[in-house]
Formats: structure tokens, sequence, C-alpha cells
């Protein structure tokens, strides 16, 4: 191992616990050796956040899977459960498009629209199974939908959408 020294030409001392002279070679491991040769070539100065404490993140809710969900969202993922939490939220918002978008339909796309409506109510239906079986709490699920107030809705659109033509 080389001998460190400093900028003068002298070997680094440091006094142990015992007061004996050590020099730098024999104490300074090799991370403490490469950050500070970092820091003396400025590898840390105007680093973003310089200055301010840092912003730990609390997880204190997730208990025994809360470095689990730390390296999910830092690889920009998320937990299955909340995956498919997202998949019930695209089709509820998928569900409502048709529905607006059944307003500025014709009557004659009515019988489309009705299957459109089935298939994404049974894909949100499958979504909130998913749901139900990956959750950690009942807080986290979902309600099914009511297929027959969901029809009504989607057939007051139509005739509100005819009526305005």
């Amino acid at each position: 191992m080389t001998d460190l020294r400093r900028n003068d030409g002298r070997p680094l001392v440091r006094r142990d616990a015992d007061g004996h002279e050590r020099t730098a070679s024999s104490w300074e491991s090799l991370t403490e050796r490469l950050i500070r040769e970092a820091q003396e070539a400025g590898a840390f100065d105007d680093l973003p956040g310089q200055g301010r404490p840092l912003e730990l993140e609390d997880d204190s809710h997730a208990g025994d899977m809360a470095t689990a969900n730390h390296i999910l969202r830092n690889a920009g993922a998320a937990p299955p459960w909340i995956e498919a939490d997202k998949a019930v939220r695209r089709s509820l918002d998928a569900i409502e498009a048709l529905v607006t978008r059944a307003g500025r339909s014709p009557a004659a796309a009515s019988r489309r629209l009705e299957r459109e409506l089935a298939e994404l109510a049974d894909t949100h239906d499958a979504a909130v199974s998913q749901l139900e079986g990956l959750a950690p709490s009942v807080r986290q699920q979902r309600p099914r939908l009511d297929r027959v107030r969901l029809q009504a809705r989607l057939l007051k659109a139509l005739s509100d959408g005819q009526r305005c033509s």
C-alpha cells in the first residue's frame, strides 16, 4: 500500500487510542480515500439539495414491507396491489370516457356502445377481483360496479345526446 502524503510531502499522521502515531496508509480505508479524493476533486460541489436536510420518507405504515416498497419506488415500480388498483382506476376512466362519448353518438351506435360498456365492466370486475387478492387490507379494495345503474347512465347519455342533436 502506498503511503499517503500531505501537500508538503509529509505523511498524514494520526494518533490511535494509545497515543501511538499511525500514518495514513495504515488507517485510511479504500472507501475513505476514494471519498476524500472525490471531495478534493470537487465531485460533491453543487449537488442538488446541498445545505438542506435530507428528505426522509415515513414508511412506518408499511411495517416489514418498508424496505421492499422503498426499493420498488426507486426502481419506478409499485407493489402488485397498487398496480392492480391502477388497473381498476384505468377501467373506471375508460367507462367514464365511454359514457361521455355516448352523449355525442348517433342512435345507431347504441348497440355497439352497450357491448363496449359490458366489456369494460367485465375488465373492471376482473381488476377488482385481482385487487381483492392482493390488497393488504379491505380499505384498499374497490367495489364492483352496479351494472343496472351503469346501463341506465349509458342510456340516459344516449337519449340526452339525441335530444341535443
